[in-house]
């Protein structure tokens, strides 16, 4: 008579994780209990990359990190894909069922490795992989003006001056000024005839 198990293959994983888990907590206790505890000013200041932290952490992000992320992202994903492609190209039940099963995994797996070496040569040939740029790129556009019409506008707005803002007694002369002028402008004419208008019906 064979012996039946008791438990399914779902009650094992179950009892790994619950085992898992009390020995994550055992070590726990067991540094806890163990471990000198004498905390000063240097042990509670955050780690950044070995500097001393500095200012607000709220600062701006620099975009060539998330750069090098998408980078990494993409080749960590790749090793999740070579992963499974390496049990179907390795089992031997599947080949010998059907030889073309191997010739078509390798090719598979040549065109999608070909795929992502043809994106990290485009992001290499871009610059982005170069933390610091030896050469700034400037930027072009397509806008067919010639570069003589920003020379004279530029030219023209050098002749306008702006006056530095102040809030002293010069806006109060700038408007006495103002009100002088105003005075010393010739009064409005007024017309040398006063027209008069007939109601309908007195004729």
């Amino acid at each position: 008579m064979t012996d039946v198990s008791q438990i399914s293959e779902f009650g094992k994983i179950l009892i790994f994780l619950i085992t898992g888990i009390i020995m994550v907590c055992v070590i726990f206790f067991i540094n806890r209990l163990l471990a000198p505890n004498n905390p000063n000013y240097e042990k509670l200041t955050s780690y950044e990359c070995g500097e001393e932290p500095t200012g607000n952490a709220w600062l701006p992000f620099n975009s060539r990190f998330y750069v090098i992320a998408l980078i990494f992202l993409l080749f960590d994903v790749e090793m999740v894909f070579i992963f499974p492609w390496a049990t179907v190209f390795g089992s031997h039940e599947i080949i010998a069922q059907d030889a073309r099963w191997g010739w078509f995994s390798l090719a598979e797996m040549f065109i999608f490795l070909g795929i992502l070496i043809l994106g990290l040569v485009y992001v290499w040939s871009k610059g982005d992989l170069e933390w610091i740029k030896a050469k700034p790129i400037i930027p072009t556009t397509d806008v067919n003006i010639p570069a003589s019409f920003y020379e004279k506008l530029n030219l023209e707005q050098s002749k306008y001056t702006v006056k530095a803002f102040s809030l002293g007694n010069e806006a109060t002369e700038e408007a006495v000024v103002v009100a002088e002028a105003v005075e010393a402008a010739p009064p409005i004419r007024k017309p040398m005839f006063k027209p008069t208008f007939k109601k309908p019906g007195n004729e």
